[in-house]
């Protein structure tokens, strides 16, 4: 009976996010449909282990406790590598910001459980122990709440890579990058544009390339222009590019590309370019201005993911909506921690 239950809830969840993704990519619920379908189907496929079932349990939480010992190593190092290969600045910490962070909270969970046992047996507002675990617990379930919902987006983002998608496609954008030196194609904008290349060549009725990206403060010609000449190396004829050399933001890049595939006659049909973890950000940019495509994301270096990845879920999680959604779950979330200590 147990097996069948969570087996109907993860179907259930499946079937939701199918119809949820297929009318709109960039839906925030999606994240959290996937995130509880894959929850429930691991606990159907757990029940139904059997009599294996048991060892099962203590192998996933056995396994689960390793990796979050890990975490924290991991995230540490990378900002490390970060900051030494990308530059001196602050962004290239965030991956270091976060292991810190969640390291924090991984003790002071540890705290929060082991501390009141060395106080009293009855409330006792100056037990020292107990002053610490009230902290210990409040601060360890706010970093719990923040390190799952970065999970959930990542999953998510990681989802949109797997899915399979249409290949006759109209038009492809591509998302500009800094250029080196002034005006060479960098490795993060030549892996993009290759990504690109593999879709126009795979497409059987070869679509209309749009490199998108504007001539930056201390860049000798545009982000359009140096992908064009790249492309045109490449073997991609010129009459099936167009460039957009006027934005300066993923936003931008995706307005001025709109108004030039809608100023052209025919279907119009959209993919868009660039790199695997900014696809779910400029596919929720697409949804603003009415802009209907899909997404395809470029190989990033493993190292760098990790920080471009915080970026990504800081950046969502700025907008209005999502920022109030965020406090109000975090008030649901420490509503346990509350009426433990205090009720």
């Amino acid at each position: 009976m147990v097996i069948a239950v969570h087996l109907m809830v993860a179907l259930f969840l499946w079937f939701i996010l199918a119809i949820s993704f297929k009318n709109d990519r960039s839906r925030y619920r999606n994240c959290y449909f996937l995130f509880f379908a894959l929850v429930y189907t691991l606990f159907a496929l757990t029940f139904a282990a059997g009599e294996q079932q048991v060892r099962l349990i203590l192998f996933v939480m056995f396994l689960t406790f390793i990796l979050l010992l890990i975490v924290p190593i991991f995230l540490i190092s990378n900002g490390l590598i970060m900051f030494k290969r990308e530059g001196h600045s602050l962004s290239n910490l965030l991956s270091f910001a976060l292991g810190v962070i969640v390291g924090i909270g991984e003790l002071s969970t540890f705290a929060a459980l082991v501390l009141p046992l060395f106080s009293g047996s009855e409330w006792d507002v100056d037990d020292r122990f107990l002053k610490i675990s009230i902290v210990s617990a409040f601060l360890g379930s706010s970093i719990i709440y923040l390190s799952i919902s970065f999970v959930v987006f990542m999953l998510y983002c990681c989802f949109l890579q797997i899915i399979p998608r249409k290949k006759d496609f109209d038009y492809v954008i591509i998302h500009g990058a800094g250029l080196l030196s002034g005006g060479r194609v960098s490795k993060l904008l030549a892996d993009r544009l290759d990504k690109a290349i593999d879709v126009y060549r795979k497409d059987p009725t070869p679509p209309i390339m749009i490199p998108s990206g504007g001539k930056g403060a201390d860049e000798a010609i545009s982000e359009a222009e140096a992908m064009e000449k790249y492309l045109l190396e490449k073997g991609i004829p010129a009459e099936m590019i167009i460039k957009e050399d006027r934005s300066t933001t993923t936003y931008e890049n995706l307005q001025n590309s709109k108004a030039i595939i809608d100023s052209r006659p025919g279907s119009k049909y959209t993919v868009l370019v660039t790199s695997n973890y900014h696809v779910y950000r400029a596919l929720r940019y697409c949804r603003k201005i009415g802009l209907e495509c899909t997404g395809v994301g470029s190989h990033v270096a493993f190292y760098y993911w990790p920080s471009a990845m915080i970026r990504e879920f800081i950046a969502v999680h700025a907008e209005k909506k999502h920022l109030i959604t965020f406090i109000i779950g975090w008030i649901l979330w420490m509503l346990p921690t509350v009426l433990i200590y205090f009720f």
